[in-house]
């Protein structure tokens, strides 16, 4: 068995909000800069859904539209992969790939 570490950094400004943000992996081949992040984790005691929700300043309108395409697509993936639910995930696919045109991410 073994431990792998990621480190995430955020500097703030002086009301709090995100200026940047870093991470860190010891498999990643170097850290990088990222504008937003997203961290789910599921809390076994309280049968829920903790989050970390992030973005910056530069965080663009159009590149949060695709960010959030893109997470409720590798969900989808996810998803499917643990519970073998293609039924649901065609759904969802279907529901998205309409949603992503009127977002304007897809053509």
């Amino acid at each position: 068995m073994t431990t792998s570490e990621i480190k995430l950094k955020v500097t703030v400004d002086e009301n709090q909000l995100p200026v940047k943000i870093e991470w860190e992996a010891p498999d990643a081949k170097e850290g990088s800069v990222c504008k937003s992040m997203m961290l789910a984790l599921w809390d076994e005691k309280e049968n829920n859904t903790m989050r970390i929700d992030l973005w910056t300043k530069e965080m663009g309108i159009d590149e949060m539209k695709k960010f959030f395409h893109q997470n409720i697509m590798t969900l989808t993936e996810t998803y499917t992969r643990a519970t073998n639910d293609e039924a649901t995930a065609k759904e969802v696919r279907e529901f998205m790939s309409g949603l992503g045109k009127k977002m304007g991410v897809l053509a």
